[in-house]
């Protein structure tokens, strides 16, 4: 389904702000200038709605991370939160809130955490010269994970000590 890019823009605003539950469709409509009629025409369902939020903010991020380096995985992500908020993963936040049961955000959690693995490998083919093997690519992307996670309440330094401990982990890899 198509969404309207204004829909998409004014759902995810509310959506990370307010959280996915406590923003009712009237609302999202209101925001986005339309009628509930219209969005539902647009959106589907909030489910449908939720998942398009989710693939576009996706893209939006991982479009930042042509990378050659982990160091600058993690800065780009500290500039991310510093344009964005530091408020934790959108994916993650919305699995926690709406559970595994429902197909379309299971689906777009699963999808976009794929493509950023893959991602992550990418930025270590580069560092290294050489395919890193899955541990590495794990470890980093749990480091960034956490970052993510630990920066809603413990601030950006908590990216850049994440960023230190994935450096490590590569040059140990090197050697």
């Amino acid at each position: 389904m198509n969404i309207d890019a204004k829909l998409i823009s004014a759902a995810e605003e509310l959506f990370d702000r307010q959280g996915f539950n406590a923003t009712g469709m009237d609302r999202l409509a209101q925001a986005a200038g339309m009628s509930s009629r219209t969005l539902y025409k647009h959106a589907g369902s909030k489910n449908e709605l939720i998942a398009a939020v989710l693939m576009t903010r996706g893209q939006r991020f991982l479009q930042r991370l042509e990378l050659d380096s982990v160091e600058a995985l993690f800065d780009a992500l500290a500039c991310w939160m510093s344009e964005e908020g530091a408020r934790g993963c959108l994916f993650l936040r919305a699995q926690g809130e709406i559970g595994s049961a429902v197909p379309e955000v299971t689906d777009a959690l699963t999808a976009y955490k794929a493509r950023f693995s893959e991602t992550v490998r990418r930025i270590l083919v580069r560092q290294l010269g050489a395919d890193p093997d899955e541990e590495l690519i794990e470890q980093v992307v749990i480091l960034f994970e956490g970052a993510t996670a630990a920066a809603s309440y413990r601030g950006l330094a908590a990216v850049a000590t994440a960023g230190r401990a994935a450096t490590l982990l590569v040059e140990r890899a090197r050697a």
